[in-house]
C-alpha cells in the first residue's frame, strides 16, 4: 500500500468572512482606562515588502498596572475594567489595522523580576497553517535591558520587535510584522 501524504490546508484568506463588526476588536483600553493612552498602528508585510490585505493580528496585553484580564492571573489584585486586554483586527488594503489601547505595565517574572512593557501579538495569513506568536516592544524603553525574553532574542534581530512613535502622531506607535525575509520578525515557539 502507497501512502501518499495529501496537502495541507492554509489558514486564510478567509478572515474578513468572519471578522465582522461584532467579532473585530479595535478598542483594548476604553477612555476611562488608567494609564498612557496610544493607538497601536500594526501593517503585514510579505517577504518583499508588499503588505498583506487578508491577515488577521490578535493583541493579548496586561493593563497599566501590569496584571492581564483573566483568571489564571496569580497575582489577586483586579485588572482594570477598562482594559479588556484583548483585541483583533484584520488587516486593510494597505496592510494594516489599528489598535486603540494603552501602554501596558510591567508583568512579573517567575523568577522575581519583571518584564519590560509588550504586547504579545499572534498574526495569521494566507500561507501560515499555525499562528505566529511574537511580542511587540516599546523602543527605547530602559525598561527593555531587564526582559528575560527579550534578552534571548539575537542582538541583530532584537529591531524587529522594537515598535516606534509615529513621527506624525505623538499618541501612535507603529509596529511592522514582516513574515519572511529581509528583516524578518522573530516569532517564538510556543
Amino acid at each position: 500500500m502507497d501512502h501518499t501524504p495529501t496537502p495541507s490546508q492554509t489558514a486564510g484568506p478567509f478572515f474578513h468572512l468572519g471578522l465582522t463588526t461584532a467579532r473585530s476588536v479595535h478598542e483594548i483600553a476604553d477612555v476611562a482606562a488608567k494609564g498612557e493612552h496610544m493607538r497601536i498602528i500594526c501593517r503585514v508585510l510579505d517577504g518583499e515588502g508588499t503588505p498583506l490585505n487578508d491577515a488577521m493580528i490578535e493583541i493579548w496585553q496586561a493593563d497599566a498596572e501590569g496584571k492581564y484580564n483573566h483568571s489564571d492571573d496569580p497575582r489577586g489584585k483586579t485588572s482594570d475594567p477598562h482594559c479588556t486586554g484583548f483585541g483583533r483586527l484584520g488587516t486593510d488594503q494597505n496592510g494594516t489595522c489599528i489598535f486603540e489601547t494603552i501602554k501596558p505595565g510591567r508583568v512579573p517574572t517567575d523568577q522575581g523580576g519583571f518584564q519590560a512593557p509588550h504586547l504579545n501579538i499572534s498574526v495569521f495569513a494566507r500561507g501560515i497553517l499555525q499562528r505566529l506568536a511574537t511580542r511587540m516592544y516599546f523602543s527605547e524603553d530602559p525598561c527593555n535591558a531587564e526582559d528575560p525574553v527579550l534578552a534571548l532574542v539575537p542582538q541583530d534581530r532584537k529591531g524587529t520587535l522594537m515598535a516606534h512613535p509615529d513621527p506624525a502622531d505623538p499618541q501612535a506607535w507603529r509596529f511592522d510584522i514582516r513574515l519572511c525575509g529581509d528583516g524578518e520578525t522573530v516569532f517564538f515557539d510556543i
